[in-house]
């Protein structure tokens, strides 16, 4: 399937590779509440909220990020991916899923596997482990794909829409938190190279949800495997918490710079960029944090207050 190939309708107005689970009215797209995408969108808002204010998506928005939990992060997502790409492969012709079938455009395993080189070295399969909360995820989707596969849907809309969403501000704040190459190296999780235009094809994606043959009691079902999905991701960002409660807080303060902010976070189930550049205060307070850490900041400020005090002796005097 081709990422985005349009065709024009008789009335002028266009579709996604065929047509769409919405009309068109005027040039204005209309939804319906029973469309499996809103059913989503709004059945998942609760827990989306839970997901995007765990301590660990906000520090990486923050731009706080250790190396170690970085690669531990992506060893879940390997593990993960892997999974849900193989049951996806299995499932591909089922009339549930089978509009939904973009390997080209997001499937991540292989792009993962560049990045654990990256960080493990040639060996990386041999040094990694799937954690206990990535077990229980992986569990789940094999359990999905075998028995229910009506419900991948559930976990390639969680993961995928996600990815594409708030991915380049992830991509920037790991890049510069990280020090990694501007080459992209260790980042290529981030890079859907299939996808010209992540806004058209979130379009055709949720266009393929609606068209997809299922009754209201299977779409609620969808729903509640979404929040499922949901859950397992925030079981191993607290699994991440707690390792970094072990390691050296050497991480750098690397939050994006004002106006760097792109990508469409706010549709992303874990965007938390508000945190990132949530107001002026919050900036410069995360300014002077870093210059403290630097010990010739630190000399500045002694010789700052130093000059304050004399300034304030000679008033007084």
């Amino acid at each position: 399937m081709s990422a985005m190939k349009t065709e024009e309708d008789a009335n002028g107005t266009s579709t996604a590779n065929g047509g769409g689970g919405v009309c068109e009215e005027g040039g204005v797209t209309v939804l319906s509440p029973t469309d499996l995408s809103e059913m989503l969108a709004a059945g998942t808002k609760e827990v989306h909220e839970k997901a995007e204010n765990t301590e660990f998506v906000k520090d990486f928005l923050r731009g706080r990020i250790h190396k170690e939990l970085f690669k531990l992060g992506h060893v879940a997502l390997f593990f993960t991916y892997s999974a849900m790409e193989e049951e996806i492969e299995r499932n591909k012709e089922h009339p549930h899923f089978a509009p939904l079938y973009f390997p080209h455009e997001l499937h991540r395993r292989d792009a993962l596997a560049r990045d654990l080189e990256f960080f493990y070295g040639e060996d990386w399969q041999s040094q990694i482990r799937i954690s206990p909360a990535a077990q229980r995820y992986v569990d789940r989707i094999r359990r999905v794909g075998r028995d229910q596969p009506e419900l991948l849907v559930a976990h390639a809309y969680t993961r995928y829409m996600g990815d594409l969403s708030g991915g380049q501000v992830l991509r920037k704040v790991a890049q510069r938190a990280l020090k990694l190459p501007p080459t992209g190296e260790g980042l290529s999780f981030y890079e859907f190279e299939g996808i010209h235009s992540a806004k058209a094809f979130k379009q055709l994606y949720r266009s393929r949800m609606n068209e997809l043959e299922l009754d209201t009691h299977t779409k609620r079902r969808v729903v509640e495997e979404a929040n499922l999905a949901f859950q397992f991701n925030m079981e191993i960002f607290g699994e991440l918490e707690e390792v970094g409660k072990t390691l050296q807080d050497d991480v750098l303060d690397a939050a994006p710079a004002h106006g760097e902010i792109q990508g469409d976070v706010s549709q992303c189930p874990y965007h938390a960029a508000k945190t990132a550049a949530s107001n002026g205060s919050s900036y410069i307070c995360q300014v002077a944090m870093t210059v403290l850490k630097n010990p010739s900041g630190q000399v500045l400020l002694a010789a700052w207050i130093a000059a304050l005090a004399g300034l304030a002796a000679w008033y007084l005097m």
